[in-house]
């Protein structure tokens, strides 16, 4: 058996001997070594792909036997994400590796510092993206469970993974191709870093904000924001590394910090524009003592409204059924009335749903609120079918001043602060 190596070997070491001397004799003159160095790199790339297809071929036929995937859940998350692609390259590459040293020996023994550290190199890579598809693998692993509590958690921890493997494949690959130790990266690095971090912390931190804005799409120039914080509203006019430039519609300008799009409380109003539609949500107060109980007469007064007559007749019909039930009937609390806040309620809502300046895709509800000391709040709640400034307000006014109004008819009387002269 060692008989048979030792010439194998020889036989190599023939082949590659009469391949140098053919290179040497094409090559123009001090440029042997970067032919030496193409050939062999062509040759081992060749000898990898041939050997990483067979072994992926035989990887992926034996997990064919694990295709259940409620029997084999790990199994099929480990083939879903390709592992086993990546377990069938860092073979072969190792194998390639051994192979180098057997084939390529003898003239030119420089080239074969830059060969080992390529296939070093090749090595770490493929060692991180076997990493990255393990953390998919863990992810498929809960899908193929529906566990969608933990697919939450791990997509926030394999965030905060996959950064941190970013910097230390990156430190190792770059000690693989300059042959330097990690630690002297390292410290390099923590020197520099805190360096740059105390000079160009607002430039580092508008960079970061610009790359988030740039690929989450939650602003742009033009767009109609607020920012509660500083009391501003108007339109983007400009975004850059250090600062953003927000036009109000007071005619001013306001500057900002750009890193603050990341970290402050930003409404983004460019939808509500864009879709032609804006809230309404605004409260009228009552005072609570001109609440009542309707007498027959009074709904019979309030029949003549178009907007809740048929409610009215059908609510009166079905009280009247519901007190014949009843003892001591002569009593108006026995037994549910109609009160003229929730009659108005109920004209209110009418009002606002036949409103052809309310969008009726949209929701449209008056609902009462905590009550206060200044009495209840009756609030309106829709969607004008006008994002304009001028219009919405006009559209806003006319369904208030309506209803401010045609609250006396339901004897309610609405709040309002007396001023002290």
């Amino acid at each position: 058996m060692k008989n048979e190596i030792q010439d194998t070997k020889s036989f190599l070491q023939d082949i590659s001997d009469e391949l140098y001397v053919y290179i040497s004799r094409i090559s123009p003159p001090g440029l042997d070594w970067v032919f030496h160095i193409i050939v062999k790199l062509v040759l081992l790339v060749a000898i990898f792909l041939i050997i990483d297809f067979i072994l992926k071929f035989f990887i992926n036929y034996s997990f064919r036997i694990f295709h259940n995937k409620e029997r084999y859940p790990i199994m099929n998350s480990i083939k879903n994400s390709k592992i086993t692609n990546s377990l069938a390259h860092f073979v072969a590459l190792i194998i390639v590796g051994g192979l180098h040293e057997s084939i390529f020996t003898g003239a030119l023994p420089q080239t074969t510092i830059f060969i080992i550290r390529s296939v070093n190199l090749g090595l770490v890579l493929i060692l991180a993206g076997m990493f990255y598809r393990s953390l998919t693998a863990f992810r498929n692993y809960f899908v193929i469970k529906q566990d969608f509590y933990n697919i939450m958690a791990l997509n926030a921890i394999s965030e905060t993974v996959k950064i941190l493997g970013i910097f230390i494949f990156s430190v190792v690959g770059i000690c693989v191709i300059f042959g330097i130790k990690g630690t002297t990266i390292v410290g390099s690095l923590g020197a520099i870093t805190a360096v740059l971090v105390l000079v160009f912390r607002d430039t580092i931190l508008g960079f970061v904000t610009g790359i988030h804005v740039a690929t989450s799409k939650s602003l742009k120039v033009g767009d109609w924001v607020g920012i509660p914080k500083y009391n501003i509203e108007g339109n983007i006019a400009d975004i850059s590394l250090l600062t953003t430039k927000i036009t109000n519609f007071d005619k001013t300008v306001s500057t900002i910090p750009t890193y603050d799009l990341l970290t402050t409380e930003i409404k983004n109003l460019q939808i509500m524009s864009e879709s032609n539609t804006r809230r309404i949500k605004k409260s009228i107060y009552f005072n609570i003592n001109s609440f009542k109980f309707l007498s027959d007469e009074e709904i019979e007064r309030l029949k003549d409204i178009n907007l809740i007559s048929e409610y009215l007749e059908g609510k009166s019909i079905e009280l009247r059924k519901e007190k014949e039930t009843l003892a001591h009937n002569d009593k108006i609390v026995n037994g549910r009335q109609l009160t003229n806040i929730g009659v108005f309620r109920h004209y209110a809502q009418k009002y606002i749903e036949n409103d052809p300046d309310v969008d009726k895709k949209g929701v449209v509800m008056v609902r009462q609120l905590d009550i206060t000391p200044q009495g209840l709040p009756l609030e309106i709640y829709c969607f004008a079918n006008d994002s304009k400034w001028e219009r919405f307000e006009q559209i806003q006014a006319d369904i208030f001043d309506h209803l401010l109004v045609a609250s006396k008819e339901f004897d309610l009387q609405v709040m309002q602060v007396a001023v002290k002269v």
